[in-house]
């Protein structure tokens, strides 16, 4: 654990299978405002422990605050069976009141899409890749006491799409991936398509670094495990998803071993994340076992 640079501010904490769910609220210089996150501490957590615990981020979609993941999943069942600490971060920067923020769902407050704007008024503060992948870490590391060799990445819907954007873009900072109905082809997809002209602007070949296919098409990191997981009826797959797009690229490259599993009959909500999310979390701690006898 490094030494903590940000002060936390505990906003709620419940006992929760033996081990404790939090939220915090910390204040985020890259995106201007103040930000909530859930943490889960598993049974017996002890922040001085020599062994740091494995560590399990999630990151989720459209519409979603850190509350979402926290209520509905029920993954606190799962993540105090493995002794994981979880960790969720909201979605968007909160109380920009950029004119248009808060009219769309899947666009503003709650769909920062884990980019870096480039166009105003949201080039000042819609920066949650940077957060994510610089700011936010620092103040996990230095708060919490977990192990650095052994972290993962999972995300559902536009959170999908920034935990495979993330985690190919930064291969050595997780040891899997998991991507819950991810949007996979934003370049092509209606949400993707919406929310890159206003994020990053007209210049089509600059939205192709955060995409999924196309990071994957010229992916060439250290081999990297990827759980794609997708319901086959779910109504946003054909328009907005296109989770198909990743996979035929994904199995193209001999560096992305792909796990993809079609669920027949479910869909794109709660109820289907609840059903899988034990095989997704047994998926993790597979690899972060392994990531310790390494």
């Amino acid at each position: 654990m490094t030494e903590p640079t940000t002060k936390l501010e505990e906003v709620s904490s419940h006992r929760f299978f033996e081990g404790s769910q939090k939220v915090y609220k910390h204040r985020s210089e890259v995106l201007k405002c103040d930000m909530k996150f859930g943490v889960y501490l598993p049974p017996g957590y002890q922040q001085d422990r020599k062994e740091g615990y494995p560590l399990l981020y999630f990151l989720s979609g459209l519409t979603c605050t850190e509350d979402n993941f926290i209520i509905k999943s029920g993954m606190q069942r799962f993540a105090a069976k493995h002794g994981f600490v979880v960790i969720n971060p909201d979605t968007s920067p909160r109380d920009s009141n950029h004119p248009g923020e808060h009219d769309d769902y899947d666009f503003g407050s709650a769909a920062g899409f884990y980019l870096n704007a480039t166009q105003e008024p949201w080039s000042q503060n819609y920066h949650m890749y940077d957060y994510i992948v610089n700011e936010f870490r620092e103040v996990v590391g230095g708060n919490f006491n977990v192990d650095s060799q052994r972290q993962a990445l999972s995300g559902h819907s536009m959170g999908g799409h920034g935990a495979l954007v993330i985690g190919m873009r930064n291969p050595t900072l997780f040891k899997c991936l998991v991507a819950i109905s991810p949007i996979s082809n934003p370049c092509l997809g209606k949400w993707g398509i919406k929310a890159f002209t206003n994020y990053l602007g007209s210049d089509e070949s600059t939205w192709k670094e955060w995409d999924a296919t196309e990071l994957a098409k010229g992916y060439t990191g250290p081999t990297l495990d990827i759980l794609v997981d997708q319901g086959a009826e779910d109504r946003f797959l054909t328009d907005d998803l296109m989770t198909g797009n990743f996979i035929e690229a994904a199995e193209g490259n001999t560096a992305l071993n792909v796990d993809y599993r079609l669920r027949e009959g479910y869909d794109h909500f709660y109820p289907y994340i609840c059903t899988f999310i034990e095989e997704q979390f047994d998926y993790v701690a597979e690899r972060l076992s392994t990531a310790l006898v390494q």
